[in-house]
């Protein structure tokens, strides 16, 4: 039975999710269809884009991803289908596929030029209906991406998603804030074993000109209740958090913000 998660930034209060899900229905009605979100901030790439590069390891090999966050729209920006990892990921060229693709290892990638096999394109403004949802229906019965376009041999990156690493430092983004106020960064647990980071150090981190020696530990249990501290959490990416408290409403800080982080010996380094 095929796998199709979708993700989108049209929230559940109009009918465009369940128009979306429906025209993949009518090609795949078999399909087990799993939200990974629908409640996106409108137009906010970066926001989807971590949402669905978290989520894509934990499926079964075969399954296609649909995101749709996507600003241009009706443009000249393009559609595409990569392949990665024994995955499928569809959407906008944008760079919201790009975190999820790179994680899994990009194998292939085309561009949605042809629409033969596609229901009617009823508007130009709903790709996640119309041209989105079907192609991944599609992908998921075993159609070939050839019939539904042409490989090319690039694609839009997400900048944000590229911490600058500088010998003993990282220049970090917070790219998004969960509902609990930590705070999520571009930083993997990869860059972190590259910089040295172990269990139990404590990391400088310069967030809006205030500096903070904060230990990097593995649970929030590890610090005292109200204290700020720093880890990796199941997403792989480092985070700020507060143990049981709110991390964002203590810092101040949200999606976007620069933070420099730089491994300590000691606290008192």
């Amino acid at each position: 039975m095929p796998v199709i998660t979708l993700l989108t930034d049209y929230g559940l209060k109009d009918s465009y999710v369940a128009e979306m899900k429906g025209a993949i229905l009518r090609i795949a009605p078999d399909a087990t269809l799993v939200d990974i979100s629908h409640d996106v901030g409108n137009y906010s790439i970066d926001e989807g884009a971590f949402h669905i590069a978290r989520s894509v390891p934990y499926f079964p090999e075969g399954t296609v991803h649909v995101g749709v966050v996507d600003p241009g729209v009706g443009s000249s920006r393009r559609g595409i289908i990569i392949k990665a990892g024994g995955a499928w990921l569809v959407g906008p060229d944008n760079g919201l596929l790009a975190p999820a693709g790179e994680r899994l290892g990009v194998e292939r990638v085309f561009e949605i030029t042809k629409r033969d096999l596609l229901p009617e394109k009823i508007s130009d403004v709903f790709d996640g209906r119309d041209t989105f949802g079907p192609t991944g229906a599609l992908l998921s019965m075993g159609v070939s991406p050839d019939k539904m376009g042409v490989e090319i041999h690039e694609y839009i990156n997400l900048e944000s998603y590229s911490p600058v690493v500088s010998g003993n430092e990282v220049e970090a983004t917070v790219i998004h804030v969960d509902g609990f106020g930590n705070l999520v960064t571009n930083v993997t647990h990869e860059v972190l074993e590259r910089l040295g980071a172990r269990d139990g150090a404590f990391l400088r981190a310069t967030i809006s000109g205030a500096e903070h020696e904060l230990p990097y530990v593995r649970r929030f249990s590890a610090v005292s209740e109200g204290e700020l501290l720093m880890l990796v959490a199941g997403g792989g990416y480092l985070e700020f958090a507060v143990n049981q408290g709110n991390a964002q409403k203590l810092l101040s800080i949200g999606k976007g913000e620069k933070v420099t982080i730089k491994k300590m010996a000691s606290p008192s380094e």
